[in-house]
């Protein structure tokens, strides 16, 4: 049973694009609108109505990847949040009743809970109730699949839990033996507050033990230039299917939220010929938990160490930009705002010619890695936003019994030219600047 709540003192204005949706959605359902009702309120309902409709949706999909069936959907819409059940005495009595007439085992709200919130609902509700993190928590769990996803899912369900174990005092309390420890003894709550921070310190060991290997990997890329692309977007946004198109890698391919939790990498050659390493990470979501951007902050490393980002967006979806900006926030806190980004409008297989033949004029990049549209100009767009290694051109003299550097600038440049005199080969090549620097000595003088 979802539950979902609109606060309606904390309304937002949507974004222009989506407010564009908006009106060919519901243009009959404004011009119906009479009287002195001001333009704007009513934009602002119609805005506030659309968010709200777009994030129970989401809310929904999130409960499906968890492998929840939907038994029954409350929404409510207060003007600020409860302090003792977030939803009010009179909505969770119609929750209750509700529940227990649906046999639901479990009730999700599209919120995060306090403690004592959390304690307050379970008791009164006749199922478990769980608050937006624990979902998010639990599709990640199903998810991880090394070592390091494992460690990362329990470290932050762990911290989740560390502050809610309130409300379990001194009546489970265990008593002491010996001299001087007659009395209350240490608490169950107390008991378990330590045996959890033990088991934080564990895995942050373990996790340190692994951010240790993934440096010296690193390292040893790093002594061959390798620069890193990383795909970054929203949930759902087609990453995964895009990776796949350009590096035939055949990841994961999913429609359900979070599917790719450990990053891939993979070597890559763009036009140039120069070679990259492309890495697929975990999608972002609105109001990401704090916890799971510190707890995955060794998956996201690619991320920080990638010389472009490319943006990957989903071009069908009416809430693009809004979704948009859930990401630059979550790249915020990561701190990488100020590298390359290349935009990416993905799925465009989904839209109609006319408004495939709009986003054409715009500065992002449509393709679709479903239907393997638009991959040319998009690996032609990484060449160009690669400044650490620029491509240069430059004309060589190489004799021909020099086989190794002939093979190596074949392989890693593009011949423009290519001549035979003698037993010398003179060929331009235009190129990575630090593959043409190692064979400067064959470089043509005047």
């Amino acid at each position: 049973m979802l539950v979902a709540v609109e606060f309606t003192g904390q309304r937002r204005r949507l974004t222009a694009a989506a407010r564009l949706a908006r009106d060919a959605a519901g243009a009959s359902d404004e011009g119906k609108a009479t009287g002195d009702e001001t333009q704007g309120g009513a934009a602002g309902r119609i805005d506030s109505d659309l968010d709200f409709a777009a994030s129970l949706a989401e809310f929904e999909e999130l409960a499906r990847s968890a492998g929840a069936e939907v038994a029954a959907t409350l929404v409510q819409r207060r003007a600020k949040p409860d302090a003792a059940s977030l939803v009010g005495q009179g909505k969770l009595d119609e929750i209750a009743g509700v529940a227990a007439s649906t046999n639901a085992d479990v009730v999700l709200f599209d919120h995060d809970l306090t403690p004592s919130q959390l304690r307050n609902l379970e008791a009164k509700l006749p199922c478990r109730v769980i608050d937006r993190t624990q979902l998010i928590l639990d599709i990640f769990a199903r998810h991880a699949r090394t070592r390091e996803g494992q460690l990362q899912v329990e470290l932050a369900q762990l911290e989740y839990q560390l502050p809610r174990l309130a409300g379990r005092g001194k009546a489970m309390s265990q008593l002491g033996g010996g001299i001087g420890t007659r009395g209350p003894g240490e608490t169950q709550l107390e008991t378990d507050r330590r045996k959890i921070n033990l088991r934080i310190d564990h895995v942050k060991e373990q996790l340190e033990s692994v951010r240790r290997i993934r440096r010296q990997q690193r390292q040893r890329r790093e002594a061959v230039p390798v620069p890193v692309v990383a795909l970054v977007g929203y949930t759902n946004a087609g990453k995964s299917t895009l990776f796949n198109a350009i590096t035939e890698a055949g990841v994961l391919e999913s429609s359900r939220m979070f599917a790719t939790l450990d990053p891939k990498l993979k070597q890559l050659q763009l036009p140039s010929r120069r070679k990259i390493l492309l890495s697929d990470t975990v999608g972002f979501i609105r109001n990401l938990p704090h916890t799971l951007v510190t707890s995955f902050r060794a998956t996201l490393e690619e991320v920080e160490r990638a010389e472009v980002l490319l943006h990957v967006r989903d071009a069908s979806s009416a809430m693009m930009d809004e979704q948009k900006e859930q990401v630059e926030k979550v790249l915020g806190e990561l701190d990488v705002q100020g590298k390359p980004v290349i935009e990416v409008l993905n799925k465009i297989d989904l839209l109609s010619r006319e408004e495939r033949a709009r986003l054409a004029c715009g500065a992002a990049i449509p393709v679709s890695g479903l239907a393997k549209i638009g991959l040319d100009r998009l690996l032609a767009a990484i060449d160009e936003a690669l400044v650490a290694d620029p491509l240069v051109e430059t004309r060589f003299r190489v004799p021909q019994s020099e086989g190794a550097a002939l093979a190596a600038l074949e392989a890693g440049a593009v011949m423009s030219e290519k001549s035979f005199e003698g037993n010398l080969v003179y060929l331009t090549a235009r190129g990575p600047a630090s593959l043409l620097g190692r064979y400067a000595r064959f470089r043509e003088r005047g």
